[in-house]
């Protein structure tokens, strides 16, 4: 379609996205993720995690395939594993991290589950400030343990496998874009993810997923949690550095804690709130120095090149990264 015969509101719509400045609305979506984590776990009463779990990938597995399509014709072997192990990752992740929420409160599990990116983005460094980093984020550990007595210990566990399972996607992700274009790999991961996930879900859930009113607060668990932030994030990055980006969305542990503040009434210790600033420190402080080394491979390659009688290589990213190791940057495991 033109641009002269685009529908009036097509045009109203752009605008009022592009008339907020993107840190806005990448604030707005990490809220908009939280938001969807106090909910679920504000329904774990009448409705398990697993249900909860099954109901939101299917919300994003349903919009992704509607909009992206994805091409299921002439794929490898090597393709359909990497795509199934993605597909694993991203149930795994969301199954632990929701089981972690149903135990301990949201900022502490969130908290605990970004050191599994950061853990990827500061091994995969060969600088000796990505230790400034590894000891912030072990400071924040050891700050948690002071207050571990009083928390759910089966929680923490689902936390930290949430963490594992989360560095397990982001690596996958990794090959996956390599595989397939766009985001039709993820569209198609999260199809797998629904399959795996459906006879616990449905098993647990029972006949309270006939209920219309839990089927719409776990619909709009998958709205707020994948569709609108996962929106928002695609239209803030075509006019932000990726870098600033990362960073913003390091403050993602701190706005679990506030969401779950002020929606499930969690109050932390000034230890847990010492946990939550230190991986938010090491997260953000991981990104730039991620982002920095990026750019300084970029030159190296293009000075090799001008040199042997090539053109500059461009040094523009994408958004996750080249390596796609870096913390805030990597694919988000709500998408």
């Amino acid at each position: 379609m033109s641009p002269r015969t685009a529908p009036a509101s097509t045009f109203s719509l752009r605008t009022a996205a592009e008339a907020i400045p993107p840190t806005w609305l990448v604030m707005v979506g990490i809220i908009s993720v939280q938001t969807g984590a106090g909910v679920a776990k504000n329904l774990f009463e009448v409705l398990p995690p697993a249900a909860v779990v099954w109901l939101r990938l299917l919300t994003s597995a349903v919009l992704l395939v509607l909009v992206v399509r994805p091409a299921l014709r002439a794929r490898t072997r090597g393709d359909w594993m990497v795509v199934v192990g993605y597909g694993v990752a991203l149930a795994s992740m969301n199954l632990f991290i929701y089981q972690a929420f149903a135990r301990i409160p949201l900022g502490i599990a969130v908290t605990i589950e970004y050191l599994g990116p950061l853990a990827i983005a500061i091994l995969g460094s060969r600088r000796r400030i990505d230790l400034l980093w590894a000891g912030l984020a072990g400071l924040g550990v050891v700050a948690l343990g002071l207050e571990s007595g009083e928390m759910d210990p089966l929680g923490i566990l689902f936390a930290v496998l949430a963490a594992a399972a989360w560095a397990g996607y982001i690596l996958l992700s990794a090959a996956t874009g390599s595989r397939f274009s766009g985001a039709s790999g993820l569209a198609i991961a999260s199809v797998v993810g629904v399959v795996l996930m459906a006879p616990l879900g449905v098993a647990e859930g029972g006949a309270a997923l006939l209920d219309p009113r839990l089927l719409a607060f776990g619909l709009a668990v998958g709205v707020l949690s994948s569709v609108v932030p996962y929106s928002l994030e695609l239209s803030a990055l075509r006019r932000m550095p990726p870098r600033v980006f990362g960073v913003l969305m390091s403050l993602q542990p701190a706005a679990a804690a506030l969401v779950g503040l002020v929606l499930l009434g969690e109050l932390l210790t000034v230890w847990q709130w010492l946990a939550v600033a230190c991986v938010i420190a090491a997260s953000a402080g991981s990104t730039r120095t991620s982002a920095e080394r990026e750019r300084e491979d970029a030159g190296v390659r293009g000075a090799g090149a001008e040199s042997a009688g090539g053109g500059p290589e461009s040094t523009e990213s994408g958004g996750a990264g080249s390596d796609g190791t870096g913390p805030g940057r990597t694919p988000r495991r709500d998408d």
